[in-house]
């Protein structure tokens, strides 16, 4: 895989590089609530329009129906993105559409060492489809804004989609900073474990984790499970979950992967106490919540399960306490109340306390740790790819990172 620092020392000056960025941040109408994923490709868009490349900076956001939608528009990420960069590469221009005569004029006056952002790429039907001629014929439009390509979306590379997949073929291609951490990070977990090696699973649903689960039976030496999966677990033992987060369908195969966890001497551990509540709480509000704290083989049948107790807060700790690698991936409970962020809390405060090497896999996890106003320094890598992360623990292929290699 060829890197950017490879790329530029070939020299990009005056040259139209296209970097296919994974600018997928939360909106709050036209607000960004997290910005975590543009300051992650900020090196990369920098050292090309230092450089003097002319970057055309191109991305998903959200899931429009392969038509423009405004609720879905990368305008305020552009304007994020120019005052991110400040005055190193001037005003970030933002072109209107994806291939048409927005994009092509935009690309046209950019001069070098400028940036341009083109309009959400999934506003094309092209960009998703799974019609290999349909996705084909727009990844031959992008490629008439570029002569460079240089992937760094590593959120999007488990996509087999058209900027990601089908554009690097046609053009020169070189991996962006970001993907290249990841990648590295990410064999830090898989090819080169220091132990114990601990990983934390959250999130709500179970369905999610049951391909990234069946793999680290193998190789991890604990598994800690929280969040709104871990009542599937729960049942799965027997107990009453009440009217709590459940796929009853998902039973057999978590009552499998307990047996072989045993059987493989994985420690599988579950909450001892969550707390409960006979109502979803408000998280527009943010009004206080009535709840009760209870043993986790006691939970009410009319109550739901909202985040882990604080006995599970401090057995989850000490299981990472001694951890020499900790991956966490899906926060513990709704953490987006403040009632029930706890646990969440707890969760990254265990690995900020850590001498582990600490990565924070992306989505849920990695809002969590902002919003929960953590220094992201304090932890050893936060990815910013979920999904990715979690694929490529799996170990499968990632179309993505496939399409960069040489």
């Amino acid at each position: 895989m060829k890197t950017i620092d490879e790329l530029l020392a070939e020299g990009v000056t005056g040259k139209r590089v296209f970097v296919r960025a994974d600018l997928n941040v939360p909106l709050d109408g036209t607000t960004i609530t997290d910005d975590g994923r543009i300051r992650a490709v900020l090196p990369t868009v920098k050292a090309l329009a230092d450089a003097g490349a002319r970057v055309v900076v191109a991305s998903h956001l959200g899931r429009p129906k392969g038509a423009p939608d405004s609720a879905f528009s990368l305008a305020p990420v552009a304007a994020r993105l120019g005052e991110l960069l400040e005055s190193s590469s001037g005003e970030v221009a933002f072109a209107t559409d994806t291939v048409g005569e927005s994009a092509r004029s935009t690309v046209d006056a950019l001069a070098d060492g400028r940036v341009a952002v083109i309009e959400n790429l999934r506003f094309n039907p092209g960009e998703t489809s799974k019609d290999d001629a349909e996705r084909g014929a727009f990844a031959d439009e992008l490629a008439t804004l570029a002569d460079v390509y240089v992937g760094d979306g590593f959120g999007a590379v488990h996509r087999k989609h058209a900027s990601v997949y089908d554009l690097p073929a046609r053009l020169p291609h070189a991996a962006g900073y970001l993907i290249a951490t990841e990648v590295a990070v990410l064999k830090k977990l898989t090819d080169d474990v220091r132990r114990p090696y601990v990983v934390v699973l959250g999130g709500a649903k179970v369905s999610d984790k049951l391909a990234v689960i069946d793999a680290l039976l193998g190789k991890a030496d604990r598994l800690l499970i929280g969040g709104g999966m871990a009542y599937t677990f729960l049942k799965a033992k027997g107990y009453e979950v009440g009217i709590s987060l459940l796929q009853e369908d998902q039973i057999p195969t978590v009552t499998e992967y307990m047996e072989r966890a045993e059987k493989n001497g994985v420690e599988l551990v579950l909450p001892v106490d969550v707390l409960v509540s006979s109502e979803f709480p408000d998280l527009k509000t943010k009004a206080p919540a009535e709840y009760t704290t209870v043993d986790s083989d006691k939970i009410p049948s009319d109550e739901e399960g909202l985040d882990i107790g604080p006995r599970t807060r401090e057995l989850y700790a000490s299981k990472i306490a001694d951890a020499e690698t900790v991956f966490w991936n899906g926060p513990m409970g709704v953490f987006e109340h403040p009632d029930f962020a706890g646990g969440t809390r707890a969760i990254a405060q265990a690995l900020v306390d850590s001498s582990a090497f600490t990565v924070v896999g992306g989505g849920d996890s990695a809002a969590a740790v902002r919003t929960l106003g953590f220094d992201e320094n304090a932890f050893g890598h936060i990815s910013t790819g979920g999904g990715a992360s979690l694929e490529y623990l799996e170990g499968k292929t990632l179309p993505g990172l496939a399409a960069l290699e040489d």
